[in-house]
């Protein structure tokens, strides 16, 4: 799927004070879904990537988020970032879709770092003044209005600080190593928002002590939520990985011609594989706000089985495949 020429239009659903016609999304949904894969071929037979598979309601968990992110964004102006080979699987998701979002569909995996600066340099390529939330495809939110909202206001911050990265923070229910940590500090004064934080450090999958000393020390679990400008993100990118930034810098010269695909392959080739949260977030501490998801907001990583039976059990959703795969052979 080739991502094509851009329609700039306004998103008219969106309230508040913030010109909403420059927030854009960028859904993540070129993940591999290596840890979740035992469950989905429980379930459906087959190496299923977990962001198209239905694991609670009727719609996989990327249809969850794309009507998430409706709430907010205009389909015009939401960014969907996927992989080469999931291609069939996103377009019969995308046929519930009208219009539909753009797809970027990545050559090869180069890890969460390429598939966010991708995007933003994509998005900054059409919308100089743009506001990029990100949000990952593999989570399960039980209030989708609640969590826009609290998006919505990490978008605003994001447009009065143009210089922060504002992180989305979950209150921790233990002390999980397997996570991104945020250490807030004091409240940004002025910033308009009740509740827009400093961060001292972000620390990705801490070792267990460390997890233990952020969790007795009100550190926040870092979502993957976060909304910055796209200017900014590609700012980062520059400062923290200069040769991933380079090569994502050539393909705009490319965006929405032939050549596009064929651009992308180029520079995909011996582009670095890199983590964003360790090798960029971790790395620029003093750029980076953080809000505070509501605790009445429910929230999972559904990155695991483990986690994926938490939320049932906290939910105390029951879907039909549960039971059979729960059924001793």
């Amino acid at each position: 799927m080739n991502i094509g020429a851009l329609a700039v239009l306004p998103n008219d659903r969106a309230k508040g004070s913030m010109n909403r016609a420059s927030i854009w999304g960028i859904v993540l949904a070129g993940g591999q879904g290596t840890r979740l894969r035992g469950l989905i071929r429980e379930v459906y037979g087959e190496d299923r990537p977990k962001q198209f598979a239905v694991l609670s309601g009727a719609r996989s968990l990327l249809r969850q988020t794309l009507d998430r992110a409706s709430l907010l964004l205009s389909r015009e102006r939401t960014l969907i970032v996927g992989m080469a080979g999931q291609m069939g699987y996103m377009a019969a998701e995308l046929r519930h879709y009208q219009p539909r979002p753009h797809v970027l569909e990545q050559p090869h995996d180069r890890g969460t770092a390429g598939a966010v600066l991708l995007s933003a340099h994509w998005i900054l390529a059409h919308d100089p003044d743009a506001v990029a939330v990100v949000l990952p495809s593999d989570h399960f939110v039980g209030d989708d209005a609640a969590f826009i909202d609290r998006v919505a206001a990490m978008a605003e911050a994001a447009e009065r600080y143009p210089k922060r990265i504002v992180l989305l923070g979950a209150q921790p229910t233990d002390p999980e190593t397997e996570y991104g940590w945020i250490e807030p500090t004091e409240l940004i004064e002025g910033s308009g928002a009740p509740d827009l934080r400093g961060v001292h450090r972000f620390i990705e999958k801490p070792e267990p002590a460390a997890a233990t000393r952020l969790f007795d020390s009100g550190g926040l679990w870092n979502t993957f939520v976060f909304a910055a400008r796209a200017a900014t993100i590609v700012d980062a990118g520059r400062e923290c990985l200069p040769e991933l930034h380079e090569r994502l810098t050539r393909l705009s010269i490319f965006a929405g011609t032939e050549h596009e695909q064929w651009a992308l392959r180029q520079g995909y080739a011996l582009a670095p594989k890199a983590n964003f949260s360790r090798d960029v977030l971790e790395r620029c501490g003093e750029k980076l706000a953080v809000m505070r998801l509501s605790d009445i907001v429910p929230w999972h990583d559904l990155g695991t089985p483990r986690r994926v039976a938490q939320m049932f059990k906290e939910t105390g959703i029951r879907p039909p495949w549960l039971a059979a795969v729960s059924r001793p052979a």
